[in-house]
């Protein structure tokens, strides 16, 4: 009887590991999985051939390899903007890095290594167009934004409900107003800077970034809230890709003409 207990206890004790394993619990053992964006340009987009690109990827990348992690074990999870903390609060993923935001709100539920990149909601107008060059010059202007995004919203809470009804257009996502951007049907589109030049880089020379952000939007890594250690581990992980040239490689890489805007990383916020 007593063999049989000490073999159930081993099988538990087994099972709990390689639960802990396949989350992603020892360093160099088992997935790290991050949450990203799967439809967002310089961001966080997965290719046809099922790879992922974007600066958020390339900053999940680097760290995930500082804490142990090698390109086979990291697995990337489609993380939109509703589902991020209960990801996080569940344990379907270790960390999220997809344009996330910190908040005090979300701080409340869960931890924040970072920031890893500082932007503000910005104005994208045609590479022709002289008349826009800051927020105020949107007043008599057509623009688009996306449904469900706070940008269009700051704009409207600005101008008014007069303005709105005239000339704010919204879409589903910010890559169905580049062609109403192109064809002349809006005169701007407005969200995170970031975003902006995400979408604009995939047609050089068209577009221009007015870089006069009016809002700061400051991107952490999220992961669980009473994880202290690992938050530590990430925030040097970040220092250490500021100070050895891969942060700025990865801005290069992935905002294209827009990268002077962001040539300059954060400080870390511990807390």
């Amino acid at each position: 009887m007593r063999v049989q207990r000490a073999g159930t206890v081993l099988v538990a004790v087994a099972a709990m590991v390689a639960g802990l394993t396949a989350c992603g619990g020892g360093s160099g053992g088992g997935k790290f999985v991050v949450g990203v964006k799967f439809d967002q340009p310089g961001l966080g987009q997965k290719q046809p051939d099922g790879s992922f690109k974007g600066f958020d990827v390339d900053v999940a990348r680097y760290v995930a390899k500082q804490l142990g992690y090698q390109d086979g074990q990291i697995e990337f999870k489609e993380a939109i903007s509703a589902n991020r903390e209960p990801f996080i609060q569940q344990g379907q993923v270790n960390i999220v890095a997809a344009t996330y935001s910190i908040t005090d709100d979300r701080k409340k539920k869960i931890s924040f290594a970072g920031p890893y990149l500082v932007t503000g909601q910005d104005i994208l107008t045609r590479a022709d167009d002289t008349t826009i060059n800051g927020v105020e010059d949107l007043r008599n202007k057509k623009v688009c934004g996306a449904q469900g995004s706070s940008s269009p919203k700051r704009l409207a809470d600005k101008f008014g409900e007069a303005w709105k009804s005239q000339y704010l257009t919204e879409q589903q996502g910010y890559g169905s107003c580049l062609p109403l951007l192109e064809n002349r049907q809006v005169d701007a589109i407005s969200t995170d800077a970031t975003i902006l030049a995400g979408f604009a880089a995939q047609s050089p020379g068209k577009f221009r970034l007015v870089g006069k952000p009016f809002s700061e939007e400051k991107y952490g890594i999220g992961l669980k809230l009473e994880d202290k250690d690992t938050r530590e581990k990430i925030n040097k992980a970040l220092e250490k890709m500021f100070a050895d040239g891969s942060w700025k490689k990865a801005v290069d890489a992935n905002f294209g003409e827009f990268g002077g805007f962001f040539t300059t990383p954060p400080a870390i916020e511990r807390y």
